[in-house]
């Protein structure tokens, strides 16, 4: 079976006419991503035939996936080599190539074909794979690209690091002519090429970035004045940002961090930006003798760095609303900056009645990104949310006072009524122990008055006794007098003693 296959690539390669009518195609994959490819065919191409996908490297035919047997049922129409699976779907008519993990040295031609034993080796569709390196950095930050090469490149063969433009590549280093790194804006001066011919690997680094040094690179061959490119690398430097705000006469503390083993030595600058994109220098640090600490003054600008820390710090005192402006803190070497931090920086106008803060009228300017000192109309609106809450705890006490006080005046008032009247009025009306008015000694003598109160109307036709006693003292077992009442019923205005 692999001799007939290799006859059947060998007829396609040789006699092109066999081919059907070829779909061509060019993706860009990223390093790491997965490629998905749909390859379909028409019915002269029967499901039973075998499928293939391969390429074509150094001169050399490369089978990656093969589908010797395929059928109608489609769940066993797959198979998996590496990082490459193919699957035949008979009912769509259509193979599907699967490449995961995809690195840099997958880029190539790739092809995909159906066999025929009866009509030879027919191809389906070319695809033209582009895998490039995607790499992110900061600015001021160093980057470091590898470039394999294959056996066919001879180790004299000048390799190129090239910057993708409108019109074509241009040339940044190359290794007949290797760049020096010098302090130079330049970004050839800034890269540097090496060559391991042993291990057949080109690096490429990048020192001192910059966010204008974004875009596309290639690494490539230089023969006869022409370039051929072999991998693709996409740049994306980023800037680091600040944004400040103050009051006018107040001051300003910027800090900008740097890597103190590598830039720790190099003197650093503090500019503003102008219209044509050039910065103006305002203030900068000695770097000879190198210390720890080293402080500068211009006027109302001060610039510390310690280089230990690595840390820059500019202080700008006594602003004024044209001091807004974007600023850079920056390498300064030979009168060429290299941008560390980009500042923003804006100044507002004090308002009447508008109170600074710090010593001798300043206030500090707030950087975005951390937590800004709150505002009066904020501070205003705490004072009067805990102003608003006291005010009502205070009242919710009151009430809950109230409310106790009335509870207990009403209960007095109840037990008061209950003492002279009857909770039953439906009971018999009998006087508590409590209302029964003392005798004195001579029972005899003195009348007995008994007095009731009813709240309740009773009804005429209940009866109702009382019996008035006298006194148990100096009573008689033998001579026992016995005193009754008539009590007529009428109605009795109640006494509203609330």
């Amino acid at each position: 079976m692999a001799m007939e296959l290799r006859v059947l690539l060998l007829l396609l390669l040789c006699f092109p006419g066999f081919q059907a009518q070829i779909l061509e195609s060019k993706e860009r994959q990223s390093e790491g991503s997965t490629l998905y490819v749909q390859c379909p065919y028409t019915t002269q191409f029967n499901y039973y035939q075998p499928k293939v996908w391969y390429r074509v490297r150094d001169g050399k035919v490369e089978v990656l996936a093969l589908m010797t047997h395929p059928t109608k049922y489609l769940h066993t129409n797959q198979t998996t080599n590496g990082n490459v699976t193919i699957e035949d779907d008979p009912v769509h008519a259509t193979v599907f190539i699967t490449m995961t993990n995809l690195q840099t040295e997958d880029s190539g031609i790739y092809y995909c074909a159906s066999i025929s034993y009866s009509y030879g080796y027919l191809l389906l569709k070319v695809i033209s794979l582009n895998v490039f390196k995607e790499l992110h950095a900061w600015e001021l930050d160093s980057l470091s690209v590898q470039c394999k090469y294959s056996a066919w490149v001879h180790s004299t063969d000048v390799k190129v690091w090239c910057r993708s433009t409108q019109t074509g590549c241009e040339v940044v280093v190359r290794t007949d002519y290797p760049s020096a790194q010098r302090n130079s804006k330049a970004l050839e001066d800034r890269t540097l090429i090496q060559d391991d011919s042993q291990r057949r690997t080109v690096t490429i680094t990048m020192h001192k970035l910059q966010a204008r040094d974004t875009g596309v690179y290639w690494c490539g061959l230089y023969r006869h004045s022409d370039i051929t490119l072999t991998m693709e690398a996409s740049v994306n430097v980023s800037k680091r940002t600040q944004q400040y705000t103050a009051k006018e006469s107040g001051n300003v503390s910027v800090q900008c961090p740097y890597s103190a083993p590598e830039y720790g030595a190099v003197s650093k600058a503090w500019c503003k930006e102008g219209a044509l994109e050039d910065c103006n220098v305002l203030v900068t640090t000695n770097s000879k003798p190198p210390q720890y600490h080293r402080t500068f003054q211009q006027g109302k600008l001060t610039i510390q760095d310690d280089t230990k820390q690595g840390v820059v710090t500019i202080t700008m005192g006594k602003l004024q609303a044209q001091d807004s402006g974007v600023y850079l803190c920056a390498l300064y070497e030979h009168d060429h900056i290299f941008r560390m931090v980009e500042v923003t920086l804006n100044i507002s106008e004090v308002t009447a009645g508008t109170t600074l803060l710090g010593t001798g009228g300043t206030n500090q300017g707030t950087p975005s990104g951390d937590t800004p000192a709150p505002s009066s109309h904020v501070n205003f609106f705490i004072l009067l949310s805990g102003i608003l809450s006291i005010l009502f705890i205070l009242a919710l006490i009151s009430l809950i006072t109230l409310c106790v006080r009335r509870h207990k005046q009403l209960k007095r008032r109840g037990n008061t009524q209950a003492e002279d009247t009857y909770e039953k009025p439906e009971d018999i009306a009998q006087l508590d122990s409590t209302e029964r008015i003392e005798s004195p000694k001579d029972d005899s003598k003195d009348l007995k008055y008994v007095t009731l109160n009813f709240t309740s109307q009773l009804i005429p036709e209940d009866p109702l006794y009382c019996n008035v006693e006298p006194s148990q003292a100096h009573r008689k077992p033998k001579d026992e007098n016995v005193e009754y009442a008539i009590i007529a019923l009428k109605q009795v205005p109640t006494n509203d003693k609330g």
